[in-house]
């Protein structure tokens, strides 16, 4: 069972892409809250249902019904109101892929606590720059020395902080969560939904997320709680996520794609979540992963793909896993035919931001067109309007933006934190600008160009990096390239290649005119990069996107 009739007015599985569009209509509750409303509810209705699958590569392995992540936390919801966390208050998790994230982010949600999910990815000024811009009260830690040492280190220059919580083992200065929720009475397995002044409403801030940008410091995402909703359309309809099925999607706990998909919508659809607690990402290990445990959906990258297909698939037994999807970036042609080819999977397509659940997508019955970030989601209004705010028309490119002349749809962002300004020219017009660029083609597909700012105009031509990088790295020498305007006094802008290579190949003048032609060959003459540069690494971001900004300031 599942509680999707709870939710969307009138369900029924839908014919089509036309018939989804036109009936999808999201039922809100008054005081929304994902912890009460879905966990709670399947407990009562459904207690031994599946909810969560955990493994790590030490060969742990955790499953948990809802009857269990219910009382677990309630249990952890009275930890944190024991050490001082009311509602409001601040509170980030460096969890990795933990199992207790499934229990602290549901706990938060009960007191009305602001959860801000981060990578164990982070460095002493990125914890202090964020403790001090959100006014974290406290972080809860899993037991890496190297990322427990970082966060050390920037408690002096943090003055909001109050704890520190481990959630396995001791350590000075850190309290030990696992021992104090072991210590805590039975009648701790309740936690009453708060009520008056306390009570959530759905317009309170849930979540908090510092995006990857790629440039500047990080903005400070705010969603409310009627955010999980808003990922019934990323779980359901495009993830196409199975009752009692098993999904993963890859994604550490510290981003946002982990919240696309792995707890709330995939929650609400009947679906568990399986999680690989992995160190690294290693293909092999993976698979077998996948085909142990029989995950039925399966969520990743373009670039997790590109290393995929470079396995043996036939040693897997991979007959359970039916349904794949990919975001981040537009998939190259060459990463989907190969991984059809050796699975007979399609692989669906779709496109979002930190600021919302999915916008865009192929769902199913969709013809996939590889590289197409597909339609409008359910729920939104997805429209590519040029500079005199009018739909473009096919093949012209324009700006991504979301209709909000009906309000602003569930699963978008509620703002921006401590920045009005940034918050009204988002929301308060009637339409919000994504900051990407794309067009239609003559069937309706979206297909993405690029960041406005990444745009390249080469002699009156705009020209997307994303396209010439797709056809790049379709050579087997290219294992990441990035591509940026640099300044030329004929064209304005001249088209560069910035390329990390594959083991085995040598930088040069001779692999570069090979590149070059190959590149002749697939594009039109105006998009060839008139420069390449080969590279040990290319900058990025925390959350791995590639700074082109970067590269631009270097070059110019």
């Amino acid at each position: 069972m599942n509680l999707l009739s709870e939710f969307i007015k009138d369900y029924h599985e839908y014919k089509n892409y036309d018939d989804m569009v036109e009936n999808y209509k999201l039922n809100i509750p008054a005081n929304f809250n994902f912890s009460y409303d879905v966990i709670d509810r399947y407990a009562e209705l459904a207690p031994e249902k599946r909810a969560l699958v955990w493994c790590n590569d030490e060969n742990e392995e955790k499953f948990f019904n809802f009857k269990e992540i219910s009382r677990d936390s309630q249990r952890t919801a009275h930890f944190l109101t024991k050490h001082g966390i009311k509602k409001g208050d601040v509170v980030m998790l460096i969890l990795r892929r933990r199992y207790e994230f499934w229990w602290l982010l549901p706990a938060l949600h009960r007191i009305g606590a602001i959860a801000v999910p981060a990578t164990n990815q982070l460095l002493k000024h990125d914890i202090v720059y964020r403790c001090n811009a959100a006014e974290i009260k406290m972080i809860i830690s899993f037991d890496d020395g190297n990322v427990m040492k970082q966060i050390e280190e920037a408690m002096p220059e943090s003055k909001s902080v109050k704890e520190l919580i481990s959630v396995k083992g001791s350590r000075e200065g850190w309290i030990d969560f696992h021992k104090e929720l072991d210590s805590l009475p039975e009648e701790c397995n309740v936690f009453e939904r708060p009520q008056g002044e306390n009570a959530t409403k759905n317009d309170d801030t849930m979540l908090m997320y510092f995006t990857s940008g790629t440039s500047g410091y990080p903005k400070m995402v705010l969603h409310d709680f009627t955010y999980p909703l808003g990922h019934i359309a990323t779980a359901k309809f495009w993830q196409n996520v199975m009752d009692d099925g098993l999904h993963i999607s890859v994604a550490e706990t510290g981003w946002a794609k982990a919240v696309w998909g792995k707890i709330y919508g995939q929650w609400i659809s009947g679906t568990a979540v399986f999680v690989y607690d992995m160190v690294s990402f290693a293909p092999d290990l993976f698979f077998k992963k996948i085909a142990h445990y029989k995950v039925t959906t399966f969520c990743a990258p373009p670039t997790a793909y590109r290393f995929l297909i470079r396995q043996d698939l036939s040693k897997y037994d991979l007959s359970n896993l039916k349904y794949c999807v990919t975001a981040g970036e537009a998939m190259n042609s060459e990463v989907y035919n190969k991984f059809l080819e050796k699975t007979g999977i399609k692989i669906y397509e779709g496109y979002g931001q930190t600021e919302s659940a999915i916008l865009a997508g192929t769902f199913p019955g969709m013809e996939v067109k590889p590289g197409s970030m597909g339609k409008s989601a359910p729920g939104y209004d997805v429209q590519i309007i040029n500079h005199d705010g009018k739909k473009c028309q096919p093949l012209e490119c324009g700006s991504i933006v979301i209709n909000l002349k009906n309000g602003k749809p569930a699963g978008l962002l509620k703002g921006y934190y401590k920045n009005e300004e940034q918050t009204k020219k988002a929301l308060s017009g009637e339409w919000y600008d994504t900051g990407d660029t794309a067009y239609y083609d003559d069937d309706g597909y979206i297909w993405f160009v690029g960041r406005n700012d990444d745009l390249i105009k080469s002699a009156g031509y705009r020209i997307s990096p994303f396209e010439v990088e797709s056809v790049l790295q379709q050579h087997p020498s290219v294992l990441e390239c990035a591509v940026t305007g640099i300044t030329d006094p004929k064209r304005g802008q001249a088209v560069k290649a910035t390329i990390v290579l594959t083991k085995g190949y040598t930088a040069g003048k001779e692999l570069e005119i090979e590149l070059k032609t190959f590149a002749t060959e697939h594009l039109a003459l105006y998009k060839i990069p008139r420069l390449i540069e080969f590279v040990e690494e290319l900058p990025k971001t925390i959350s791995g996107k590639i700074r082109r900004v970067e590269i631009r300031q270097k070059d110019n």
